[in-house]
Parts: structure tokens; C-alpha cells; sequence
């Protein structure tokens, strides 16, 4: 099922065309209308002219997060702000918020690229979607809202939270598809599950999920509670919220869509491109975007991408699933570590529930790791012996991955605070 065939199943040779067709004309604009882009050009002797293939990309420069901060807010803008007709921004956790903008065409191209990634997760016109993403300046409940009234599916805008209240629109107005965070929709299948309501009073079939980054295991959690298919859906608000990226029903790898954005995966230190099929930084570069055009985006989310064909027919490329951050990643003992490679193995063992927390502490001058794991009751209330004996059996498949000791801990069921956002597996308690 496809919602723009034309586009996703496009042969090589046409699609590199039409992209180096939009690179062309992204370069005039920024070169034309965006004075750090034109600073940046200058610097390097570059003219958009001299940029004659795609074979000559790599020679633009990058833009990172920082040109954005400095930036603020409007610094980036290739329009006039006549021209915009949304404005978003991203949580400005460190420094200034990144501040973004559409015209009315970006808004129509975003429409349209979200319905192609909920399409491929199953949604159809006859769908009743509930969006439990925030509303407000976070890109991704606009961005799929739109995408479900393209379709002509049914939208519930139900914003994020109120968990219960939350199951209640879901029984009284037929959900077919939630989409909102996986760890969100963990929450949401608990909560049905401790209310007694039985599978058979939803009509959930499809869940649609990012905003960040989950394993196969959490997948297949939330498929078996809930009673769906879950797929995975990626984008981020610098280069136009939901919409870069989404899995079919195949569930084999998250298909680009090529035809508006040009991807790379680099090495993170080096910046020289990675083979194909090894993990690397994303790098985008979006070729539609009028309002706020991005050049080489580093987007810090960490990937690969996938060889081969999907049986679905699609001939976009796919990237893996992201695994973490570069700038998510814990440096523990001289050792990097992502939560992602923690949780893979927590998932190897039957009677954890999939809620943990990273606790780093600095006591003399070292790291101290503690890995808070939620257990069932019947482990939790087990025997101490057999308690103390699972603990080391995870203790020495986390050291056999990571590289490190660290120290777990089970916790009962509920032990660890919920949230209805993106859910805060790591607490740093180290101090220089």
C-alpha cells in the first residue's frame, strides 16, 4: 500500500536526478538569502554553480546545532517572515531553543510526507487516529495530524497525557491507531492491563511510534499488549519534523524519503562517510524546504543503512532503526555506552518489565554504574537466593556487552516514575 507510488518506487537514475534537480536550486536560495549559508560558502571558495553532480556534495559544509543557537531565531530563515506561516521550536534544554518555520507549500509537502509514513504503517481513510503527542511548539502531533486528514483518516487530537482518560477515548471512539512515544504506549497497554479491561473492548490495530529510540524486544512488547502492529517512524524539527523517515509493514529498516532529502552517515569524529550497513551520525540535507532550508545537517542520531530490497516494492533507501545519540552516549569508564546496548540485554531476561534507569555516580574519582531494573512479582517476591542470582546472571551479560562492571538492582513494579513524554533512562550524578 502506497500513498504516492510514483515517488516511493522511482528507479535510481530518475531519482538522483530530480535530487541533484532540488539540490540546484536549495543552493541558490541559501546562497541568495541566508547570510551565515552564504559566509560558509565564501569560505570555501564555493559558488552553487560549482556544485555540478551529486558526486560534488561532499564538498558543501556542514551545519550543526550550535549555527542554529547562534542563529536565534530567525537567522536561518531563507523567506521573509511574511512568507512563514508556522513556526515551531525544539526544547531549548542547552542554551536557546532551535526555532523553525514553514510556508504554506512546506505545510503541503509535510501533509504529504507524513501520510506517506503512516500509510506505510497500515493507516488508511477508514482509520480513527488518536495523537497522543504534545501539541504546541514540538513538531510531532501537528506533523502527523496532518498527514492522517491527507489520508482522510478520522484524528483524534488528544494531546499528550492523562493516561486514563486517554484509554477512555480509545474505547468510546474506536481507536484504530495510536501514535505517540513507545515508551508512552508501554505506559498506556499498563495501565489497561491494571484497570482489567480486556483486549476485546479496543479496536486498536496500528501504532505508529518515535521520538525516540527503542529496540526490537520493546516492539515486540508493545505488539503482544496492545494487540498491533507497531512500526517505527523518524524525523526531527531542524529538518521538518515527522516525515523524514517511517517503516513499512515489513518492519525491516525505516524508509527515506529520498526524493526530499539527501542522507548521509558519517563517521562522527572524522566525518568521512561510512560504508553502507555500518553505524554512523545521519547527516541530512533537505531539497524542498523553502522556509528553512538545511545544508548537511548533523543530526547527532546515530544509524545506518540497510542493504538490499524490501519486499514491500519500495525503492527508497532504508535506514536502521536509530540506537542512541552521539551526544547521548555515556562515557563510563573511559568506555562509551549507549542506554540501548543497556536495554537489549535487560530485554534477554524473562521477568523484567520494560521500564530500567542508569544511575552514574563519581565516588574517588571513579564511575559508579547502578542499573535500576523493574521485575515481575513473582520474582521480586522470589526467594533471595534466587533474587541475588538473577542479578549476577545480568550483571555478567551487561559486562560481557559493555565492556564494564556495573551494578543492578531489581525494583518492584511501578519503582521507576512513568512519563507520558519521552521517557528519562539516565540519571548523571557525577560531578568533576
Amino acid at each position: 500500500m502506497y500513498w504516492e507510488p510514483d515517488r516511493e518506487c522511482m528507479g535510481k537514475e530518475e531519482l538522483e536526478q530530480l535530487q541533484f534537480e532540488r539540490l540546484q536550486s536549495t543552493l541558490n536560495r541559501i546562497y541568495s538569502h541566508v547570510p551565515v549559508y552564504r559566509k560558509k560558502f565564501d569560505a570555501l571558495g564555493i559558488l552553487p554553480e560549482d556544485i555540478g553532480s551529486l558526486a560534488d556534495f561532499s564538498r558543501l559544509p556542514f551545519t550543526t546545532k550550535e549555527d542554529l543557537r547562534e542563529n536565534y531565531p530567525y537567522g536561518l530563515f531563507a523567506v521573509p517572515l511574511r512568507e512563514v506561516v508556522r513556526i515551531h521550536a525544539s526544547s531549548g534544554t542547552t542554551g536557546e531553543s532551535t526555532v523553525v518555520g514553514y510556508t504554506r507549500n512546506d505545510v503541503r509537502i509535510w501533509s504529504n510526507l507524513t501520510a506517506r509514513v503512516l500509510t506505510m504503517g497500515g493507516v488508511t481513510k477508514d482509520d480513527v487516529v488518536q495523537i497522543a503527542f504534545g501539541y504546541g511548539l514540538f513538531t510531532g502531533g501537528f506533523g502527523l495530524h496532518y498527514g492522517a486528514e491527507r489520508i482522510g483518516a478520522s484524528v483524534i487530537p488528544a494531546s499528550s497525557g492523562n493516561t486514563l482518560r486517554q484509554i477512555k477515548i480509545m474505547m468510546d471512539f474506536k481507536t484504530t491507531a495510536l501514535v505517540s512515544t513507545p515508551s508512552y504506549a508501554l505506559l498506556v497497554a499498563e495501565t489497561i492491563r491494571e484497570q482489567g479491561i480486556p483486549p476485546a473492548a479496543l479496536s486498536l490495530k496500528y501504532g505508529l511510534f518515535g521520538a525516540e529510540p527503542w529496540s526490537e524486544r520493546m516492539r515486540r512488547e508493545i505488539e503482544e499488549k496492545l494487540g498491533i502492529v507497531a512500526t517505527d517512524n523518524y524525523g526531527l524539527s531542524e529538518i521538518i519534523g515527522p516525515g523524514v523517515s517511517g517503516e513499512c509493514r515489513e518492519q525491516n529498516g525505516l524508509h527515506i524519503n529520498e526524493d526530499h532529502f539527501l542522507v548521509e552517515v558519517v563517521d562522527p569524529e572524522t566525518l568521512q562517510p561510512m560504508p553502507g550497513g555500518e553505524t554512523g551520525e545521519l547527516v541530512i540535507t533537505s531539497l524542498t524546504k523553502e522556509a528553512f532550508p538545511m545544508i548537511r545537517y548533523r543530526t547527532r542520531d546515530l544509524t545506518s543503512i540497510l542493504p538490499g530490497d524490501c519486499p514491500c516494492g519500495r525503492t527508497l533507501r532504508r535506514m536502521a532503526r536509530v540506537r542512541g545519540r552521539t551526544d547521548d552516549m555515556l562515557i563510563i569508564k573511559g568506555v562509551n555506552v549507549f542506554p540501548s546496548q543497556i536495554e537489549s540485554v535487560l530485554f534477554e531476561f524473562e521477568g523484567t518489565e520494560p521500564h530500567y534507569q542508569i544511575v552514574l555516580d563519581r565516588k574517588g574519582g571513579l564511575d559508579e554504574v547502578t542499573v535500576l531494573v523493574e521485575v515481575g512479582e513473582s520474582i521480586f517476591f522470589d526467594q533471595m537466593r534466587q533474587q541475588r542470582g538473577m542479578m549476577e546472571r545480568i550483571r555478567k551479560r551487561l559486562a560481557q556487552e559493555l565492556g564494564i562492571t556495573v551494578e543492578v538492582r531489581l525494583v518492584e513494579k511501578k519503582t521507576i516514575a512513568r512519563s507520558e513524554g519521552k521517557t528519562r533512562r539516565v540519571i548523571d550524578n557525577r560531578t568533576l
